[in-house]
């Protein structure tokens, strides 16, 4: 598998792991941050997030300069992001781009 073929799955992994971030950031973080007084787990989950997040869009980027993904499914992936469970929900019609 080289590289450009293998920019789909990278992209899909970093979705799921972006989605799983901000799950955990929002289901388990804010409330130890608010309820427990335990700001540390949002900047550690936080942090991470925004990696994940930084790392699905550059993945995103190659996708849409590489010609593996049209603009119109980078722009509909770069807006899953956003909501939670949306990644999960999208990641089976990313799988369709990936080369044979």
């Amino acid at each position: 598998m080289t590289f450009r073929s293998s920019i789909i799955p990278r992209l899909r992994l970093f979705s799921i792991l972006d989605g799983i971030s901000y799950l955990i950031l929002l289901g388990i973080a804010m409330p130890l941050k608010y309820l427990a007084e335990m700001p540390l787990a949002v900047r550690i989950v936080g942090s991470l997030h925004g990696f994940l997040f930084l790392g699905l869009c550059l993945f995103l980027f190659l996708a849409l300069v590489k010609k593996r993904l049209p603009f119109k499914w980078c722009v509909i992936t770069f807006l899953c992001a956003l909501f939670p469970f949306a990644p999960f929900l999208l990641d089976k019609k990313l799988k369709t781009f990936e080369a044979p």
